[in-house]
Protein backbone atom coordinates (compact mmCIF):
# COMPACT_ATOMS: atom_id res chain seq x y z
CA UNK A 1 0.00 0.00 0.00
CA UNK A 2 1.33 3.40 -1.07
CA UNK A 3 1.42 5.92 1.42
CA UNK A 4 -1.83 8.69 1.45
CA UNK A 5 -1.40 11.81 2.60
CA UNK A 6 -3.11 12.28 5.79
CA UNK A 7 -5.42 15.75 6.47
CA UNK A 8 -3.59 16.96 8.45
CA UNK A 9 -0.29 17.19 6.01
CA UNK A 10 1.56 13.99 7.08
CA UNK A 11 1.95 10.76 5.64
CA UNK A 12 -0.49 8.21 6.43
CA UNK A 13 1.51 5.33 7.24
CA UNK A 14 -0.53 3.03 8.25
CA UNK A 15 -0.20 -0.39 6.53
CA UNK A 16 0.03 -4.25 7.51
CA UNK A 17 3.57 -4.46 9.20
CA UNK A 18 5.16 -7.70 10.36
CA UNK A 19 7.46 -8.05 13.70
CA UNK A 20 10.66 -6.98 13.81
CA UNK A 21 11.66 -9.46 16.22
CA UNK A 22 12.03 -13.00 15.40
CA UNK A 23 11.54 -15.64 18.09
CA UNK A 24 13.22 -18.34 16.06
CA UNK A 25 16.56 -16.40 16.97
CA UNK A 26 15.37 -16.00 20.19
CA UNK A 27 17.36 -16.73 23.16
CA UNK A 28 16.22 -19.91 25.67
CA UNK A 29 15.22 -17.32 28.03
CA UNK A 30 13.39 -14.75 25.52
CA UNK A 31 11.53 -18.13 24.07
CA UNK A 32 10.46 -19.22 27.97
CA UNK A 33 9.21 -15.80 28.58
CA UNK A 34 7.21 -15.66 25.26
CA UNK A 35 5.09 -19.25 27.12
CA UNK A 36 4.52 -16.91 30.48
CA UNK A 37 0.91 -16.52 30.84
CA UNK A 38 0.14 -13.80 33.10
CA UNK A 39 -2.95 -14.37 35.51
CA UNK A 40 -5.68 -12.21 35.28
CA UNK A 41 -7.55 -10.56 38.68
CA UNK A 42 -10.49 -12.98 39.04
CA UNK A 43 -12.35 -9.39 38.89
CA UNK A 44 -11.49 -9.88 35.31
CA UNK A 45 -12.28 -13.40 34.50
CA UNK A 46 -16.08 -12.73 35.96
CA UNK A 47 -18.62 -11.16 35.07
CA UNK A 48 -18.31 -7.09 36.49
CA UNK A 49 -19.60 -4.00 36.47
CA UNK A 50 -18.24 -0.33 36.38
CA UNK A 51 -19.27 1.41 39.44
CA UNK A 52 -18.45 5.01 40.31
CA UNK A 53 -17.36 6.62 43.70
CA UNK A 54 -18.11 10.19 44.88
CA UNK A 55 -17.36 13.36 43.00
CA UNK A 56 -13.10 14.22 43.56
CA UNK A 57 -11.24 17.16 43.64
CA UNK A 58 -7.57 17.71 43.09
CA UNK A 59 -4.20 17.36 44.69
CA UNK A 60 -3.77 21.21 45.11
CA UNK A 61 -5.53 23.89 43.48
CA UNK A 62 -8.98 22.49 42.64
CA UNK A 63 -10.12 25.88 41.51
CA UNK A 64 -7.35 26.06 39.13
CA UNK A 65 -7.90 22.55 37.86
CA UNK A 66 -11.68 23.40 37.92
CA UNK A 67 -11.07 26.26 36.03
CA UNK A 68 -8.55 24.38 33.00
CA UNK A 69 -10.76 20.93 32.86
CA UNK A 70 -14.26 22.08 33.14
CA UNK A 71 -15.45 19.00 31.44
CA UNK A 72 -13.52 16.63 33.61
CA UNK A 73 -13.17 18.14 37.41
CA UNK A 74 -15.31 16.50 39.69
CA UNK A 75 -15.63 12.86 38.00
CA UNK A 76 -15.66 10.11 39.79
CA UNK A 77 -13.18 7.11 39.71
CA UNK A 78 -14.54 4.12 39.03
CA UNK A 79 -14.16 0.24 40.65
CA UNK A 80 -15.27 -2.88 38.88
CA UNK A 81 -17.28 -5.18 41.28
CA UNK A 82 -18.85 -7.77 40.71
CA UNK A 83 -22.63 -8.19 39.00
CA UNK A 84 -24.58 -7.96 35.63
CA UNK A 85 -22.47 -6.34 32.69
CA UNK A 86 -23.65 -3.28 31.25
CA UNK A 87 -21.24 -3.34 28.49
CA UNK A 88 -22.52 -4.68 25.30
CA UNK A 89 -20.31 -7.28 24.29
CA UNK A 90 -21.17 -7.54 20.67
CA UNK A 91 -19.63 -4.14 20.42
CA UNK A 92 -16.44 -3.68 18.32
CA UNK A 93 -14.47 -0.92 18.92
CA UNK A 94 -11.78 1.13 17.55
CA UNK A 95 -8.53 1.92 20.12
CA UNK A 96 -5.24 3.56 19.78
CA UNK A 97 -2.48 3.35 22.04
CA UNK A 98 0.72 5.54 22.46
CA UNK A 99 3.91 4.79 24.61
CA UNK A 100 4.79 8.40 25.59
CA UNK A 101 8.27 8.86 27.56
CA UNK A 102 11.26 6.98 28.47
CA UNK A 103 11.18 3.03 28.53
CA UNK A 104 10.06 0.86 31.68
CA UNK A 105 9.90 -2.65 31.55
CA UNK A 106 6.23 -4.14 30.96
CA UNK A 107 5.40 -1.89 28.33
CA UNK A 108 4.44 -4.13 25.94
CA UNK A 109 2.35 -6.22 28.23
CA UNK A 110 0.51 -3.58 28.48
CA UNK A 111 -0.40 -3.59 24.97
CA UNK A 112 -1.28 -7.13 24.81
CA UNK A 113 -3.73 -6.69 27.78
CA UNK A 114 -4.96 -4.39 25.40
CA UNK A 115 -5.53 -6.37 23.07
CA UNK A 116 -6.32 -9.29 24.77
CA UNK A 117 -9.20 -7.72 26.06
CA UNK A 118 -10.43 -6.93 22.75
CA UNK A 119 -10.08 -10.14 21.14
CA UNK A 120 -12.07 -11.47 23.82
CA UNK A 121 -14.54 -8.88 24.93
CA UNK A 122 -15.09 -7.01 22.02
CA UNK A 123 -14.80 -9.06 19.30
CA UNK A 124 -14.15 -7.57 15.84
CA UNK A 125 -12.33 -4.93 17.21
CA UNK A 126 -9.19 -3.16 16.01
CA UNK A 127 -6.44 -2.04 18.23
CA UNK A 128 -3.77 1.01 16.77
CA UNK A 129 0.09 1.41 17.61
CA UNK A 130 0.75 4.77 17.41
CA UNK A 131 4.65 4.88 16.14
CA UNK A 132 7.31 7.12 17.97
CA UNK A 133 5.69 8.54 20.91
CA UNK A 134 2.76 10.89 20.63
CA UNK A 135 4.37 12.13 17.12
CA UNK A 136 2.95 9.23 15.95
CA UNK A 137 -0.45 10.78 16.85
CA UNK A 138 0.26 14.30 15.85
CA UNK A 139 1.50 13.13 12.00
CA UNK A 140 -0.92 10.13 11.51
CA UNK A 141 2.30 7.12 11.79
CA UNK A 142 0.21 3.90 13.22
CA UNK A 143 0.42 0.18 12.46
CA UNK A 144 -2.41 -2.25 12.77
CA UNK A 145 -1.57 -4.41 15.68
CA UNK A 146 -2.25 -8.24 14.73
CA UNK A 147 -1.96 -11.65 17.35
CA UNK A 148 1.31 -12.09 14.43
CA UNK A 149 2.71 -9.12 15.25
CA UNK A 150 2.27 -8.83 19.29
CA UNK A 151 3.63 -12.63 19.51
CA UNK A 152 7.12 -11.47 19.40
CA UNK A 153 6.73 -9.18 22.39
CA UNK A 154 5.10 -11.03 25.00
CA UNK A 155 6.55 -10.44 28.49
CA UNK A 156 9.55 -9.01 26.71
CA UNK A 157 11.22 -5.35 27.86
CA UNK A 158 11.49 -2.82 25.66
CA UNK A 159 8.87 -0.43 23.81
CA UNK A 160 10.22 -1.42 20.18
CA UNK A 161 6.95 -2.82 19.38
CA UNK A 162 5.78 0.44 18.50
CA UNK A 163 8.63 2.56 20.21
CA UNK A 164 8.05 5.79 22.38
CA UNK A 165 9.23 9.64 22.73
CA UNK A 166 8.80 12.61 24.53
CA UNK A 167 7.04 14.83 22.41
CA UNK A 168 3.58 16.44 24.02
CA UNK A 169 0.70 17.37 22.33
CA UNK A 170 -0.19 20.89 24.15
CA UNK A 171 -0.21 23.83 21.37
CA UNK A 172 -3.37 24.70 19.43
CA UNK A 173 -2.03 23.21 15.86
CA UNK A 174 -0.97 19.83 17.71
CA UNK A 175 -4.32 19.43 19.05
CA UNK A 176 -6.16 20.01 16.25
CA UNK A 177 -3.53 17.38 14.51
CA UNK A 178 -4.81 14.52 17.09
CA UNK A 179 -8.33 15.21 16.73
CA UNK A 180 -7.85 14.82 12.47
CA UNK A 181 -5.99 12.03 13.76
CA UNK A 182 -8.57 10.05 15.81
CA UNK A 183 -11.33 10.97 13.66
CA UNK A 184 -9.69 9.83 10.26
CA UNK A 185 -8.75 6.53 12.31
CA UNK A 186 -12.59 6.81 14.07
CA UNK A 187 -11.11 6.22 17.14
CA UNK A 188 -13.07 5.23 20.13
CA UNK A 189 -10.83 5.61 22.37
CA UNK A 190 -7.21 6.50 22.88
CA UNK A 191 -4.81 5.12 25.72
CA UNK A 192 -1.44 6.77 26.85
CA UNK A 193 1.27 4.92 28.57
CA UNK A 194 3.65 7.27 30.56
CA UNK A 195 4.42 9.31 33.75
CA UNK A 196 3.56 11.88 35.31
CA UNK A 197 3.60 14.19 32.49
CA UNK A 198 2.12 12.08 29.69
CA UNK A 199 -0.84 11.60 32.11
CA UNK A 200 -1.05 15.10 32.14
CA UNK A 201 -1.45 15.41 28.24
CA UNK A 202 -3.41 12.31 28.08
CA UNK A 203 -5.79 14.44 31.09
CA UNK A 204 -5.67 18.08 27.93
CA UNK A 205 -6.28 15.56 25.53
CA UNK A 206 -9.62 13.58 27.12
CA UNK A 207 -10.88 17.30 27.91
CA UNK A 208 -10.42 18.72 24.61
CA UNK A 209 -11.97 15.99 22.92
CA UNK A 210 -14.64 16.11 25.61
CA UNK A 211 -15.23 19.63 24.82
CA UNK A 212 -15.81 19.01 20.85
CA UNK A 213 -18.17 16.48 21.71
CA UNK A 214 -15.72 14.34 19.60
CA UNK A 215 -16.47 10.21 20.77
CA UNK A 216 -12.91 9.87 21.48
CA UNK A 217 -12.03 8.59 25.06
CA UNK A 218 -8.88 9.18 27.11
CA UNK A 219 -7.27 6.43 29.22
CA UNK A 220 -4.04 6.75 31.08
CA UNK A 221 -1.85 4.06 31.90
CA UNK A 222 0.97 4.33 34.89
CA UNK A 223 4.35 4.46 33.76
CA UNK A 224 7.85 5.36 34.82
CA UNK A 225 10.82 3.54 36.36
CA UNK A 226 11.15 6.24 38.84
CA UNK A 227 8.36 5.09 40.95
CA UNK A 228 6.43 8.81 41.63
CA UNK A 229 3.32 8.51 39.94
CA UNK A 230 1.05 6.85 42.62
CA UNK A 231 -1.06 7.18 45.17
CA UNK A 232 -3.65 5.38 47.17
CA UNK A 233 -5.69 4.32 44.40
CA UNK A 234 -2.82 3.98 41.95
CA UNK A 235 0.25 2.11 44.27
CA UNK A 236 2.90 2.14 42.07
CA UNK A 237 3.83 2.94 38.25
CA UNK A 238 5.31 -0.27 35.85
CA UNK A 239 8.64 -1.09 35.33
CA UNK A 240 10.14 0.49 39.20
CA UNK A 241 10.13 -3.48 40.29
CA UNK A 242 12.07 -4.39 37.90
CA UNK A 243 14.39 -1.60 37.43
CA UNK A 244 15.33 -1.61 40.84
CA UNK A 245 15.90 -5.14 40.82
CA UNK A 246 17.90 -4.78 37.42
CA UNK A 247 19.77 -2.00 40.08
CA UNK A 248 20.11 -3.84 42.95
CA UNK A 249 21.97 -6.96 41.06
CA UNK A 250 24.33 -4.63 39.49
CA UNK A 251 25.00 -2.53 43.13
CA UNK A 252 25.32 -6.16 44.62
CA UNK A 253 28.43 -6.99 41.91
CA UNK A 254 30.12 -3.75 42.66
CA UNK A 255 29.92 -4.06 46.58
CA UNK A 256 31.48 -7.47 46.15
CA UNK A 257 34.24 -5.93 43.77
CA UNK A 258 34.57 -3.50 46.58
CA UNK A 259 34.95 -6.00 49.19
CA UNK A 260 37.67 -7.76 47.17
CA UNK A 261 40.04 -4.62 45.96
CA UNK A 262 39.56 -3.11 49.62
CA UNK A 263 40.31 0.18 47.87
CA UNK A 264 37.44 2.36 46.20
CA UNK A 265 34.78 3.99 47.08
CA UNK A 266 32.22 3.70 44.65
CA UNK A 267 29.65 6.45 43.89
CA UNK A 268 26.69 5.21 42.24
CA UNK A 269 24.38 7.71 40.93
CA UNK A 270 20.94 6.11 40.00
CA UNK A 271 18.04 7.45 37.63
CA UNK A 272 15.06 9.46 39.42
CA UNK A 273 14.90 12.80 38.61
CA UNK A 274 12.33 14.16 40.52
CA UNK A 275 11.86 11.56 43.66
CA UNK A 276 14.39 9.03 45.41
CA UNK A 277 12.32 6.04 45.29
CA UNK A 278 14.73 3.96 43.60
CA UNK A 279 17.84 5.06 45.46
CA UNK A 280 15.59 3.99 48.82
CA UNK A 281 14.31 0.73 47.13
CA UNK A 282 17.77 -0.31 46.05
CA UNK A 283 19.19 0.68 49.54
CA UNK A 284 16.51 -1.74 50.80
CA UNK A 285 17.81 -4.40 48.67
CA UNK A 286 21.55 -4.14 49.29
CA UNK A 287 22.70 -2.11 52.06
CA UNK A 288 24.68 0.34 51.09
CA UNK A 289 27.35 2.21 53.83
CA UNK A 290 25.81 5.58 52.82
CA UNK A 291 22.33 6.36 50.66
CA UNK A 292 21.81 9.75 50.30
CA UNK A 293 17.77 10.22 49.98
CA UNK A 294 17.25 13.41 48.34
CA UNK A 295 13.73 14.44 50.09
CA UNK A 296 15.65 14.61 53.25
CA UNK A 297 18.57 16.56 52.16
CA UNK A 298 15.60 19.03 51.19
CA UNK A 299 13.59 18.94 54.35
CA UNK A 300 16.90 19.25 56.66
CA UNK A 301 18.10 22.29 54.01
CA UNK A 302 21.76 20.52 53.29
CA UNK A 303 24.06 22.58 51.84
CA UNK A 304 26.53 21.28 49.41
CA UNK A 305 28.70 21.11 51.83
CA UNK A 306 26.55 19.43 54.58
CA UNK A 307 26.54 16.62 51.89
CA UNK A 308 30.27 16.17 51.39
CA UNK A 309 31.01 16.19 55.13
CA UNK A 310 28.51 13.45 55.83
CA UNK A 311 30.17 11.51 53.46
CA UNK A 312 33.48 12.39 54.42
CA UNK A 313 32.69 11.79 58.17
CA UNK A 314 31.60 8.26 57.41
CA UNK A 315 34.91 6.87 55.38
CA UNK A 316 36.96 8.23 58.27
CA UNK A 317 34.68 6.65 60.97
CA UNK A 318 35.20 3.66 58.75
CA UNK A 319 39.01 4.38 58.06
CA UNK A 320 39.14 3.99 61.99
CA UNK A 321 37.72 0.36 61.59
CA UNK A 322 40.20 -0.40 59.04
CA UNK A 323 37.72 -0.16 56.20
CA UNK A 324 39.37 1.93 52.83
CA UNK A 325 36.43 1.11 50.89
CA UNK A 326 32.53 1.23 50.94
CA UNK A 327 29.39 1.82 48.48
CA UNK A 328 27.66 4.96 48.15
CA UNK A 329 23.84 5.34 46.36
CA UNK A 330 22.60 8.89 45.49
CA UNK A 331 19.46 9.94 43.09
CA UNK A 332 19.75 11.71 39.76
CA UNK A 333 18.12 14.29 41.15
CA UNK A 334 20.66 15.09 43.95
CA UNK A 335 21.30 18.55 42.94
CA UNK A 336 17.60 19.61 42.24
CA UNK A 337 17.46 18.60 46.17
CA UNK A 338 19.88 20.87 47.44
CA UNK A 339 17.82 24.32 48.63
CA UNK A 340 20.57 26.59 47.47
CA UNK A 341 21.20 24.71 43.92
CA UNK A 342 17.61 24.13 43.65
CA UNK A 343 17.22 28.18 44.07
CA UNK A 344 20.01 28.36 41.25
CA UNK A 345 18.42 25.76 38.95
CA UNK A 346 15.38 27.86 39.05
CA UNK A 347 16.84 31.42 38.16
CA UNK A 348 18.52 29.39 35.40
CA UNK A 349 15.13 27.96 33.95
CA UNK A 350 14.06 31.29 34.14
CA UNK A 351 16.85 33.32 32.49
CA UNK A 352 17.32 30.84 30.02
CA UNK A 353 13.73 31.19 28.52
CA UNK A 354 13.85 34.75 28.56
CA UNK A 355 18.15 35.12 27.57
CA UNK A 356 21.29 34.27 25.64
CA UNK A 357 23.99 32.79 27.94
CA UNK A 358 26.52 34.77 26.43
CA UNK A 359 30.49 33.93 26.44
CA UNK A 360 31.10 37.01 28.82
CA UNK A 361 29.50 35.70 31.88
CA UNK A 362 26.96 38.83 31.61
CA UNK A 363 24.22 36.60 32.30
CA UNK A 364 25.12 36.31 35.52
CA UNK A 365 24.57 39.41 36.91
CA UNK A 366 20.60 38.29 36.81
CA UNK A 367 21.35 35.91 39.36
CA UNK A 368 21.19 36.75 42.97
CA UNK A 369 24.41 36.42 44.87
CA UNK A 370 23.82 33.80 46.64
CA UNK A 371 23.72 31.87 43.63
CA UNK A 372 25.82 33.68 41.70
CA UNK A 373 28.07 32.49 44.85
CA UNK A 374 27.24 28.69 44.18
CA UNK A 375 27.60 28.56 40.24
CA UNK A 376 30.79 29.55 40.44
CA UNK A 377 31.75 27.28 43.57
CA UNK A 378 30.81 24.53 41.58
CA UNK A 379 33.01 22.27 39.07
CA UNK A 380 33.32 23.52 35.48
CA UNK A 381 32.03 20.55 33.98
CA UNK A 382 28.92 20.80 36.55
CA UNK A 383 28.32 24.84 35.37
CA UNK A 384 28.27 23.51 31.35
CA UNK A 385 25.65 20.81 32.37
CA UNK A 386 23.63 23.19 34.22
CA UNK A 387 23.67 24.61 31.21
CA UNK A 388 22.36 22.52 28.95
CA UNK A 389 19.06 23.10 26.93
CA UNK A 390 16.37 21.80 28.82
CA UNK A 391 14.05 18.58 28.17
CA UNK A 392 10.72 19.33 26.55
CA UNK A 393 8.83 19.66 29.73
CA UNK A 394 11.53 22.98 30.79
CA UNK A 395 13.42 20.68 33.52
CA UNK A 396 17.17 20.64 33.76
CA UNK A 397 18.58 17.34 32.24
CA UNK A 398 19.68 15.84 35.53
CA UNK A 399 20.85 12.73 33.93
CA UNK A 400 23.50 15.16 32.28
CA UNK A 401 24.71 15.91 35.68
CA UNK A 402 27.25 13.92 37.15
CA UNK A 403 26.57 14.16 40.54
CA UNK A 404 28.68 11.46 41.90
CA UNK A 405 31.97 12.77 39.65
CA UNK A 406 31.04 15.95 41.11
CA UNK A 407 30.76 14.81 44.86
CA UNK A 408 33.72 12.41 44.39
CA UNK A 409 35.60 15.94 43.77
CA UNK A 410 34.21 17.66 46.19
CA UNK A 411 34.74 14.69 48.58
CA UNK A 412 38.71 14.41 47.85
CA UNK A 413 38.98 18.31 48.89
CA UNK A 414 37.32 17.68 51.89
CA UNK A 415 39.43 14.93 53.06
CA UNK A 416 42.72 16.84 51.54
CA UNK A 417 41.22 19.62 54.02
CA UNK A 418 41.42 16.94 56.69
CA UNK A 419 44.76 15.61 55.88
CA UNK A 420 46.48 18.87 56.56
CA UNK A 421 44.62 19.17 60.05
CA UNK A 422 45.74 15.55 60.99
CA UNK A 423 42.11 14.29 61.47
CA UNK A 424 42.54 12.05 57.89
CA UNK A 425 45.63 9.50 56.94
CA UNK A 426 44.13 7.17 54.73
CA UNK A 427 44.07 7.60 50.29
CA UNK A 428 40.79 7.98 49.19
CA UNK A 429 39.96 6.71 45.24
CA UNK A 430 36.83 7.43 44.12
CA UNK A 431 34.84 5.30 41.35
CA UNK A 432 31.84 7.05 39.66
CA UNK A 433 28.97 4.60 38.50
CA UNK A 434 25.92 5.37 36.83
CA UNK A 435 23.21 3.25 36.52
CA UNK A 436 20.13 4.65 34.28
CA UNK A 437 19.42 3.10 31.07
CA UNK A 438 20.89 -0.75 31.62
CA UNK A 439 17.32 -0.88 33.68
CA UNK A 440 14.49 0.71 31.47
CA UNK A 441 14.18 -2.27 28.98
CA UNK A 442 14.67 -5.63 31.07
CA UNK A 443 12.77 -8.67 30.93
CA UNK A 444 9.96 -7.49 33.08
CA UNK A 445 9.84 -8.88 36.66
CA UNK A 446 6.89 -11.61 37.40
CA UNK A 447 5.68 -8.81 38.99
CA UNK A 448 6.08 -6.33 36.44
CA UNK A 449 4.82 -8.76 33.79
CA UNK A 450 1.40 -9.05 35.79
CA UNK A 451 0.55 -6.18 36.43
CA UNK A 452 0.95 -4.72 32.84
CA UNK A 453 -1.30 -7.14 31.50
CA UNK A 454 -3.78 -6.25 33.89
CA UNK A 455 -4.19 -2.40 33.87
CA UNK A 456 -3.96 -3.15 29.97
CA UNK A 457 -6.80 -5.57 30.28
CA UNK A 458 -8.47 -3.09 32.88
CA UNK A 459 -7.88 0.14 30.22
CA UNK A 460 -10.24 -1.80 27.78
CA UNK A 461 -12.81 -2.47 30.30
CA UNK A 462 -12.75 1.31 31.08
CA UNK A 463 -12.95 2.15 27.34
CA UNK A 464 -15.49 -0.31 26.68
CA UNK A 465 -17.57 0.86 29.16
CA UNK A 466 -17.53 4.17 27.88
CA UNK A 467 -15.26 6.22 30.64
CA UNK A 468 -12.73 8.88 29.77
CA UNK A 469 -10.13 11.06 31.94
CA UNK A 470 -9.20 8.24 33.88
CA UNK A 471 -5.79 6.04 34.66
CA UNK A 472 -6.21 2.60 34.57
CA UNK A 473 -6.07 1.69 38.50
CA UNK A 474 -5.01 -2.22 40.08
CA UNK A 475 -4.36 -2.11 44.11
CA UNK A 476 -4.28 -4.81 46.84
CA UNK A 477 -0.77 -5.89 45.33
CA UNK A 478 0.41 -7.82 47.76
CA UNK A 479 -2.06 -10.21 47.80
CA UNK A 480 -2.25 -13.42 45.06
CA UNK A 481 -3.41 -11.79 41.14
CA UNK A 482 -6.49 -13.39 41.87
CA UNK A 483 -7.33 -10.97 44.21
CA UNK A 484 -6.10 -7.29 42.89
CA UNK A 485 -8.68 -4.86 42.47
CA UNK A 486 -9.01 -3.10 39.75
CA UNK A 487 -10.57 0.11 38.44
CA UNK A 488 -9.89 3.71 36.80
CA UNK A 489 -8.91 6.89 38.86
CA UNK A 490 -9.82 10.21 37.70
CA UNK A 491 -6.51 12.29 36.56
CA UNK A 492 -8.15 15.84 37.64
CA UNK A 493 -7.78 14.22 41.34
CA UNK A 494 -3.99 14.01 41.04
CA UNK A 495 -3.79 17.30 39.38
CA UNK A 496 -2.03 20.61 40.80
CA UNK A 497 -0.25 23.57 38.76
CA UNK A 498 3.21 23.93 38.63
CA UNK A 499 5.72 26.81 36.92
CA UNK A 500 7.20 25.73 33.78
CA UNK A 501 8.80 27.59 30.95
CA UNK A 502 8.11 30.60 32.98
CA UNK A 503 4.12 29.81 33.28
CA UNK A 504 2.00 28.26 35.79
CA UNK A 505 0.43 24.50 33.92
CA UNK A 506 -1.52 21.91 35.07
CA UNK A 507 0.63 18.84 36.08
CA UNK A 508 0.10 15.69 37.76
CA UNK A 509 1.70 16.26 41.64
CA UNK A 510 4.91 13.84 41.40
CA UNK A 511 4.75 11.21 44.82
CA UNK A 512 8.08 12.13 46.44
CA UNK A 513 9.51 9.93 48.95
CA UNK A 514 7.60 10.59 52.77
CA UNK A 515 10.46 11.10 55.42
CA UNK A 516 7.38 9.71 57.81
CA UNK A 517 6.49 6.66 55.75
CA UNK A 518 7.61 3.17 56.69
CA UNK A 519 10.01 2.28 53.44
CA UNK A 520 12.07 5.73 55.14
CA UNK A 521 12.18 4.34 58.16
CA UNK A 522 12.95 1.08 58.03
CA UNK A 523 15.98 2.75 56.31
CA UNK A 524 16.40 4.94 58.49
CA UNK A 525 16.78 2.40 61.75
CA UNK A 526 19.22 0.55 59.93
CA UNK A 527 22.05 2.96 57.79
CA UNK A 528 23.95 3.56 60.90
CA UNK A 529 24.77 0.02 61.35
CA UNK A 530 25.70 -0.29 57.48
CA UNK A 531 28.17 2.67 57.58
CA UNK A 532 30.42 1.59 60.42
CA UNK A 533 29.97 -2.00 59.18
CA UNK A 534 29.39 -4.71 55.97
CA UNK A 535 26.00 -5.61 55.64
CA UNK A 536 26.25 -5.80 51.92
CA UNK A 537 23.58 -7.66 49.78
CA UNK A 538 24.15 -9.33 46.53
CA UNK A 539 20.36 -9.95 45.23
CA UNK A 540 21.66 -11.71 42.78
CA UNK A 541 19.79 -11.52 38.54
CA UNK A 542 15.93 -11.00 38.46
CA UNK A 543 14.25 -14.48 39.02
CA UNK A 544 11.74 -15.44 36.92
CA UNK A 545 11.15 -19.56 38.67
CA UNK A 546 11.50 -20.40 41.88
CA UNK A 547 10.40 -19.59 45.32
CA UNK A 548 11.84 -15.42 44.88
CA UNK A 549 10.30 -15.40 41.39
CA UNK A 550 6.84 -13.29 42.64
CA UNK A 551 8.75 -11.49 45.18
CA UNK A 552 7.50 -7.92 44.81
CA UNK A 553 9.82 -4.83 45.75
CA UNK A 554 10.23 -3.75 49.43
CA UNK A 555 8.80 -0.15 48.82
CA UNK A 556 5.49 -1.38 48.09
CA UNK A 557 5.68 -4.12 50.58
CA UNK A 558 6.31 -1.66 53.38
CA UNK A 559 3.79 1.01 52.26
CA UNK A 560 0.97 -1.36 51.95
CA UNK A 561 1.65 -2.89 55.04
CA UNK A 562 3.47 -6.11 54.48
CA UNK A 563 6.01 -8.15 56.78
CA UNK A 564 9.42 -6.96 55.86
CA UNK A 565 11.90 -9.91 55.23
CA UNK A 566 14.58 -9.16 57.60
Amino acid sequence: MSPAVATNGFADTQKEEGPSRLPPVYSELQSNRLNHSPPLPSILKSSFKVVDGPPTSAAGNPNEIANLFPNLYGKPSVSLVPGDSEMKGHQSLKIGVVLSGGQAPGGHNVITGIFDYLQERAKGSTLYGFKGGPAGIVRCKYVKLSTELIYPYRNQGGFDMICSGRDKIETPEQLKQAEETVKKLDLDGLVVVGGDDSNTNACLLAENFRSKNMKTQVIGCPKTIDGDLKCKEVPISFGFDTACKIYSEMIGNVMTDARSTGKYYHFIRLMGRAASHITLECALQTHPNIAIIGEEVAAKKLTMKNVTSHIADIICKRLELGLNYGVILLPEGLIDFIPEAKQLIAELNEILVHDVVDEAGMWKRKLRSQSQELFEFLPQAIQEQLLLERDPHGNVQVARIETEKMLIQMVETELDQRKQEGAYKGHFQGQPHFFGYEGRCGFPTNFDANYCYALGYATGVLLHSGKTGLISSVGNLTAPVDEWTVGGTALTSLMDVERRHGKFKPVIKKAMVDLEGAPFMKFASMRDDWAAKNRYLSPGPVQFVGPFANDINYTLMLELGAQFPY
